[in-house]
């Protein structure tokens, strides 16, 4: 697609890999919505990229319904979702609550499936449309104490292929980003400390590959793209 006439919602952007996203893809032309918990976080991220701000908790289905109807008004319209909000959760899987477990499933894939539901919906309408799910390596090969963390991701894996399956007569293009280990707040968040970070990935390659698979001509999509660092060692 033209990215310069992009339209486009993206959770999860005040930092990290939303963020180097929506910055990328504003940079190109497009117009952006990002959202995020936090008023204050979100809209000091939106002045910086020069987008659009909203205040949600993705978690919540009404502040969904109340973010996708914003999106959409304030951009004239809507042709890319992009799910990426997120939670991570480290701990192993006999110390895990089931609270924790169902709270990273409603952050990380009740949110995108609800909002892949909203944005089908308005996709089939105008008979195009595209969807990026970002994932994880995690959920292609798990990882010890990952338990919620990566079946929420897994998950995402699930959705991707049945909406794959559903939405290509609609010339709706759907995608999945799987990236490995990312230097972000993310991880700062759940208590993980990297090491080598010099060596792995920022949130810039991971917004590149976005970049990519939205900039190809409409005609083709490709489905899923792993990301790995080339020697994160």
């Amino acid at each position: 697609m033209d990215i310069s006439k992009a339209k486009i919602l993206l959770t999860g952007g005040s930092t990290g890999i939303g963020y180097e996203t929506a910055k990328l893809l504003r940079a190109h032309g497009a117009a952006v919505v990002i959202c995020g918990r936090n008023e204050e976080t979100i809209q000091k991220a939106a002045h910086e990229l020069d987008v659009i701000g909203f205040a949600a908790d993705v978690s919540n289905e009404a502040d969904l319904a109340r973010l996708f109807d914003f999106a959409v008004q304030k951009l004239d319209g809507l042709n890319v979702l992009i799910n990426n909000a997120g939670l991570g959760y480290i701990a192993p899987l006999t110390e895990t609550p089931a609270d924790e477990f169902t709270k990273i499933w409603e952050t990380n894939t009740r949110s995108a499936f609800i909002l892949g539901q909203l944005a089908a919906r308005h996709f089939i309408k105008q008979d195009t449309g595209n969807i990026i799910n970002i994932s994880s390596m995690g959920a292609v090969r798990g990882f010890a104490n990952g338990s919620a963390y990566v079946a929420s991701k897994a998950a995402m894996t699930g959705l991707t292929l049945c909406w794959q399956a559903e939405l290509r007569k609609h010339n709706i293009r759907v995608m999945q980003v799987n990236p490995s280990e990312v230097i972000t707040e993310f991880g700062a968040k759940i208590g993980y400390v990297p090491t080598g970070t010099e060596k792995k990935l920022k949130g810039t390659e991971i917004a590149q590959a976005i970049f990519s698979l939205l900039s190809m001509n409409d005609i083709g999509f490709i489905p899923e793209v792993n990301v790995w660092a080339t020697n994160p060692f």
